[in-house]
């Protein structure tokens, strides 16, 4: 199946006073991971909607904290796509620090049509469907300054 990895520092905003990321912050990178996977495949949400009204709304997510994540950690967030079923996909996402695996989980998204203010669940194409289902990675080529900073 198809996959995607991305880099991004911790920023002190996503840490609580102990220091420690803030659970929620997973959920928010998943979304992220989510959008930046579907770019690099050539399926840009912003994209699908302008031009096919398709929307990948959020039905499902959950993740399994592992070890904590700090302030200045770089973290790489892996995603791949475990389902393809006829109006959903399923991506799990594995977020690391180096190489220790610190969470992981998963986002259930929708293929949905939206249209006259109505949105609608419709099957996934074929060709989108083989796009999802190809073996590799998304064209991930990431320039990110703040990483290096």
């Amino acid at each position: 199946m198809k996959r995607n990895e991305f880099q991004l520092r911790v920023n002190f905003g996503d840490t609580d006073a102990a220091g420690i990321v803030y659970y929620p912050n997973y959920f928010k990178w998943f979304d992220i991971a989510g959008h930046q996977f579907f770019r690099s495949i050539g399926l840009s949400p912003s994209k699908l909607m302008k031009e096919q009204n398709i929307i990948l709304p959020l039905l499902d997510v959950g993740c399994t904290f592992e070890h904590p994540l700090y302030y200045d950690d770089i973290i790489t967030i892996r995603t791949v796509v475990t389902e393809v079923n006829r109006k959903t996909i399923k991506l799990k996402h594995e977020v690391f620090r180096g190489e220790t695996r610190t969470g992981h989980g998963f986002e259930l998204r929708g293929w949905v049509k939206e249209k006259n203010g109505n949105i609608f669940a419709v099957p996934i194409p074929d060709e989108v469907r083989r796009i999802l289902e190809e073996e590799g990675l998304g064209n991930c080529h990431q320039t990110n300054p703040w990483l290096s900073a």
